[in-house]
């Protein structure tokens, strides 16, 4: 039997190429090595680490509802509960993609799938081992969280995001290697949870893909809440105790400190998830593990296409791979496409205060030669941060000068993560700041604080 398309993973960029296949009409199945469809972001990523922060930010609220009039005496928090509710969220999900490929007629085949080249890939799994054939081949078997050289995670200290999205207990204390996404988030949540946390970073700033002003306010904000923020800090000598873990850190001022805590995060990247899959088998060109691709998402395998993930140069974000999987199979499809603008995936951190950002920072405008302006506002001018008792952060519009291009908007407040979908479609349509300036936004809202933005590039914000 030979495939129009198998996909091989089915996180969000898999299952969502594979439903667009079906509904192309091509003959599609996806092989998934894992018992439940959906991926890393699915079951230890994206999906429960967001339920789990919701509920922080329930708990807080609960803590500090007095400011709103609500009296709620001696709130309790039910820890194992808060999990079971992440895992029914996760369950609920993944039953959702099982109905999406029956409904689309794609096969899904249990077992690892390994390319042999020349459009064939072996499927280990519970049917022994079988030899599959297709026209098109997408890879999309995601990224595995890196981990420091001689350490090994276990389900009781050292942990990455797998385990410590199933403690069933709130640490006392938790030491965080790493301040990208996956760390400040965690770092967040659990400093709501009454955890004492510290974030050590070998970089100079907090979340470094962010604009310089952004990683300035979170810090700000993060030590306001009583986070430790330790940054230009290397973490050595890392090593389990009796109560919990201990390591020797250098600060940036060079001072050696034994730092211990009861659980340990490692978050420091994600490795793209490409050994064992057979491809020394193809053309496919691979640097530091991960596959280069053409605007298409085509490999130099003919037939064989990446996205996610594996894919050099660009971000590790689930939205990126599923709107790289429409390219994809778009193009094998004999569609119209428009290769992927690696400018306009937005980034979100769902932090407290969140952070959405899309396009170039204030420092990569300059460095490409554009004469940039640049409009900021807070959100300490915003009416319905104040009703949200969310003042913290701002929005920074960064644009072209002469032609009043927007180059980049870079989101730290309240909802940012949401706020920067008008930021994101502005750019794709190609619109100027003079047309964000000249739409209407709704009052009051925290949206609003965008359109202030906007303006604040010519300096015509009203409420600043």
């Amino acid at each position: 039997m030979t495939y129009d398309l198998l996909v091989i993973g089915s996180g969000p960029g898999g299952y969502s190429a594979a439903v667009r296949a079906g509904q192309y009409g091509l003959k599609t199945a996806i092989i998934e090595k894992d018992g439940k469809l959906g991926g890393t972001c699915l079951h230890v990523g994206c999906i429960p680490t967001k339920s789990l922060l919701h509920t922080a930010e329930m708990w807080s609220f609960a803590n500090h509802a007095e400011a709103d009039g609500i009296m709620i005496e001696a709130p309790k928090l039910n820890f194992p509960k808060v999990i079971e509710r992440k895992n029914g969220i996760v369950n609920k999900h993944a039953k959702g993609v099982e109905f999406l490929m029956k409904k689309n007629k794609v096969e899904v085949i249990p077992g690892f799938g390994k390319l042999l080249g020349g459009g064939k890939v072996e499927v280990t799994g519970p049917k022994g081992v079988q030899v599959l054939e297709a026209k098109n081949i997408l890879i999309a078997t995601g990224s595995v969280a890196r981990m420091i050289p001689g350490l090994e995670p276990d389900a009781d200290r050292i942990l990455t995001n797998i385990e410590i999205l199933n403690l069933q207990a709130v640490p006392k204390s938790l030491a965080i290697i790493g301040a990208g996404a996956v760390g400040v988030e965690f770092g967040s949540m659990f400093n709501r949870f009454g955890t004492q946390v510290s974030i050590f970073e070998m970089l100079p700033r907090l979340v470094p893909v962010e604009d310089e002003e952004v990683s300035k306010e979170l810090e700000r904000v993060m030590k306001k809440q009583k986070i430790r923020i330790e940054t230009g800090a290397k973490c050595e000598n890392i090593r389990r105790t009796a109560t919990g873990i201990a390591m020797s850190v250098t600060l940036a001022n060079g001072k050696v400190e034994e730092v211990e805590a009861e659980k340990l995060l490692v978050a420091v990247g994600r490795a793209p998830n490409t050994s064992k899959i057979g491809l020394e088998n193809t053309k496919v060109k691979v640097e530091r593990g991960f596959i280069h691709t053409n605007g298409y998402q085509q490999t130099d395998e003919p037939g064989v296409y990446a996205i996610g993930d594996v894919v050099a140069g660009m971000p590790q974000l689930a939205h990126a791979a599923a709107a790289e999987g429409m390219i994809a199979v778009g193009h094998m499809a004999g569609k119209k496409v428009v290769p992927i603008k690696r400018n306009r995936i937005p980034g979100a951190t769902y932090t407290e205060p969140g952070i959405g950002s899309v396009g170039l920072t204030e420092a990569q405008a300059k460095a490409a030669g554009y004469k940039v302006k640049v409009g900021k506002f807070p959100f300490a001018g915003n009416s319905k941060a104040t009703i949200l008792g969310s003042h913290d952060g701002f929005v920074k519009v960064v644009a072209d000068e002469t032609y009043g291009e927007i180059l980049g908007v870079h989101i730290i407040g309240p909802q940012a993560y949401e706020l920067i979908g008008e930021a994101v479609a502005a750019m794709e349509a190609e619109a100027t700041v003079e047309t964000i300036m000249s739409t209407v936004h709704a009052h009051p809202t925290i949206y609003e604080a965008v359109g202030e933005a906007f303006n604040a590039v010519y300096g015509l914000a009203i409420n600043a």
